[in-house]
């Protein structure tokens, strides 16, 4: 359910009051209240760290008062025990195992049920409370999402997968395994990152500080992509980097691959050295399309 815009300018005003009062938001019931009723929009996808905005540069909008009641939520928190006692291996040890979990009161460990049409394979993956998880989604085990975050719907996070954050992924994205979409709460008005529709990110890759993926891009396994790493397209023949005002935005379509640059000056050159570099080797086509079709047999 959509949120009215009257009832968001007042969960907004709520949370920049309490979040300025700083240690005096402690210990009281309403700042708790305002948390809560913010953390359950996030959780139900009517409210966003970041939403699309055809009016910014970037195509993206930060809500960077949701952020602030995010940390809202650690400050007026207390620290409670969460564990809960395992189920599988039971037969096998005669016992329930523990699982330990000691975080603050205000972040437990959310609880889906089949009615939400999310899969959580068995094997110890987590998602946090605060974090949109749509229909549709998949979770291979270990993964973990974190506070913030936005999975839309379809998406495949796989094994050792993680979503930090307040990290934006869109419709039908697949996050390989051990691939790790950075995270940001602070500074609260910079930019998370952002990954849009029908993304296919490689094994072992990671996306960090900002970067923004355009739908339908490739990255391939190992890729990483910084706020200062530069990004050689050869089929354009430009650099793509950050900005002052902007992040590294990698173009729709694009397919990414680690590569390399020579070093051209002092001992670095003489030494023959080169450094890492993301090299946009081709745009995506029919057949970058095939290989990616085992998706739909998965779910």
């Amino acid at each position: 359910m959509k949120i009215e815009s009257s009832e968001l300018e007042d969960l907004k005003a709520r949370i920049e009051r309490y979040f300025a009062a700083g240690a005096d938001a402690i210990g009281d019931d309403d700042a708790l209240g305002s948390f809560i009723e913010l953390r359950n929009a996030l959780e139900a996808g009517t409210l966003r760290a970041a939403e699309p905005d055809a009016a910014a540069p970037t195509g993206w909008r930060v809500n960077a008062w949701v952020k602030r009641g995010i940390l809202l939520g650690f400050r007026v928190g207390k620290l409670a025990d969460h564990s809960v006692l395992g189920v599988i291996g039971a037969s096998l040890f005669g016992r329930h195992p523990q699982v330990t979990f000691i975080d603050k009161d205000t972040y437990p460990a959310r609880r889906f049920t089949p009615e939400d049409g999310v899969r959580i394979v068995p094997g110890g993956s987590s998602v946090r409370s605060g974090a949109f998880v749509a229909r549709g989604v998949v979770v291979m085990p270990p993964a973990y999402v974190n506070v913030g975050a936005y999975v839309d719907e379809g998406t495949m996070v796989d094994s050792h997968a993680l979503v930090g954050s307040c990290a934006q992924i869109g419709k039908r994205v697949h996050l390989s395994a051990a691939a790790q979409i950075g995270g940001v709460l602070e500074p609260v008005n910079a930019s998370p990152v952002i990954i849009e529709d029908d993304v296919l990110v490689g094994g072992n890759t990671g996306v960090y500080e900002g970067t923004i993926v355009r739908a339908r891009a490739v990255l391939a396994a190992g890729t990483i992509l910084t706020r200062g790493t530069p990004v050689y397209d050869v089929m354009n023949g430009t650099i793509l980097k950050a900005t002052a005002e902007t992040p590294l935005i990698i173009p729709e379509g694009a397919v990414v691959v680690p590569g390399s640059r020579a070093v051209t000056g002092g001992h670095g050159k003489a030494m023959g050295l080169s450094v890492y570099t993301p090299v946009i080797v081709k745009y995506r086509d029919e057949k970058t399309d095939l290989s990616t079709a085992l998706e739909d047999l998965l779910r």
